[in-house]
């Protein structure tokens, strides 16, 4: 019965658990037996522990009513708290953190009636510096940062969902670069109480999933608001397309899916414009490295004071320069930020969505570069959410994603412009 069952999306292993058809127990030993099969090749988790999964499987059975996740087995990444289980920040700074609480967001999953499966391996402090994970799509290549764990134990099989966070674009590279869906919120959507900051001007948790019905139902739990099923946008949505001024630095399995898209969506009967964004714009990407640093170096104070050689040489130099930064300079590069975000919405010119490329092509053939965030950090910056689909592939047959992009606080249109995109590009 255990058979395919890690193969599942979320909302079907929900559904699945509620009406008896297989029970949480045996959803947990499908994913269980996909990571003793895959995990010496992937390297996704940090942490497992087989018993403590199927105990908390057994209790959703056991369970009257069961939640809106009822046996839906979860990663989370090695920033977010836990209380059963440590908490290392890719770094052996933690190796002993035990936490004595869950982060809020894995309270409220738990709640729902998820099964905190494991944690999954992350960049040192989510930053960039690799962990030991690999592509589950080839092993030579990087799975990106710094939510590699998530993101290759989602594409994987060995979970439905993860929990990852983006700074610059540590969900959307890493599900681009798996073959994942990726979701990175609207600043502030959900709480980041019990997550470690890295850049907290910046700083969102985001999905993985295989699917946008998964990030919607998750997006409801975490939000905590009513699950309702994705729904179509009132009226055909009018895309933009935004090649940004990085266009000629995409490989062109990139430009090929982004113009690809762009062409398809319009043979549907959609809108597709050319949209150029205000020329103040094209800094947000560099000055993401001064807001980045600078905030880094100020929540790295005491392991900086007190264990400076336990950290990686790449955070190191980013210490470095946030702590040689002048204040002016960072409330400069804050004051800009600020101001093009509150020219987002005459910048999308009458558009639902931006399509706009994730990636500057596959991963990279190496698991010592994550990957450029080029392609993500703007719109880090401007605190719009984010979708990667998975529905391209490159040269080397590897995944490349397209990047979908809403006003602040659109979250859930852009879910219902996900899905028509999905129906026309499948």
């Amino acid at each position: 019965m255990t058979a395919g069952l890690n193969a599942l999306p979320a909302a079907e292993i929900a559904s699945g658990v509620r009406s008896g058809s297989f029970t949480a127990e045996a959803v947990v030993d499908a994913c269980l037996d996909r990571i003793g099969s895959r995990e010496e090749t992937i390297g996704a988790w940090e942490y497992l522990d087989d018993g403590l999964a199927r105990n908390q499987a057994r209790a959703v059975d056991r369970a009257g009513a069961k939640g809106a996740l009822a046996g839906v087995p979860v990663g989370i990444k090695d920033i977010i708290d836990t209380c059963d289980m440590p908490t290392g920040m890719g770094s052996p700074i933690f190796a002993d953190n035990r936490p004595q609480a869950d982060a809020s967001c894995v309270a409220r999953l738990r709640a729902a009636g998820a099964v905190i499966l494991g944690k999954t391996v992350t960049c040192e402090f989510a930053g960039l510096a690799p962990g030991r994970t690999a592509n589950p799509r080839d092993p030579a290549h990087t799975p990106g940062g710094s939510s590699s764990g998530s993101a290759a134990a989602v594409a994987d099989h060995m979970v439905p969902v993860a929990l990852g966070t983006q700074t610059g674009g540590s969900v959307i590279r890493p599900s681009s670069y798996c073959g994942v869906t990726g979701y990175k919120p609207s600043f502030g959507t959900f709480s980041l109480a019990g997550v470690f900051p890295a850049a907290e001007s910046l700083d969102t948790l985001g999905l993985h999933a295989r699917n946008v019905d998964d990030i919607a139902l998750l997006h409801s739990v975490l939000a905590g608001r009513p699950f309702g099923s994705v729904r179509e946008p009132a009226a055909a949505p009018v895309f933009g397309l935004c090649r940004t001024w990085w266009w000629g630095e995409a490989q062109s399995e990139t430009r090929d899916a982004v113009e690809s898209a762009a062409g398809r969506l319009a043979a549907a009967g959609f809108a597709v414009r050319d949209l150029t964004l205000p020329v103040e714009f094209r800094r947000l990407s560099e000055l993401r490295g001064v807001i980045n640093a600078r905030e880094r170096a100020m929540t790295m104070a005491d392991a900086w004071e007190r264990g400076s050689e336990l950290i990686s040489p790449q955070l190191r130099n980013t210490i470095r320069e946030g702590l040689a930064l002048s204040y002016g300079d960072y409330v400069d590069a804050l004051r800009l930020m600020d101001s093009c975000r509150a020219r987002i919405d005459d910048a999308f010119a009458g558009c639902d969505a931006i399509l706009t490329p994730a990636v500057e092509g596959e991963a990279p053939r190496s698991l010592a570069d994550t990957g450029s965030p080029r392609f993500q950090s703007l719109w880090t910056m401007l605190r719009t959410p984010a979708i990667t689909l998975p529905t391209h592939a490159g040269p080397r047959g590897l995944p490349v994603g397209i990047q979908l992009v809403a006003r602040w606080r659109c979250d859930e249109l852009l879910f219902g412009i996900c899905r028509r995109v999905t129906e026309v590009l499948s």
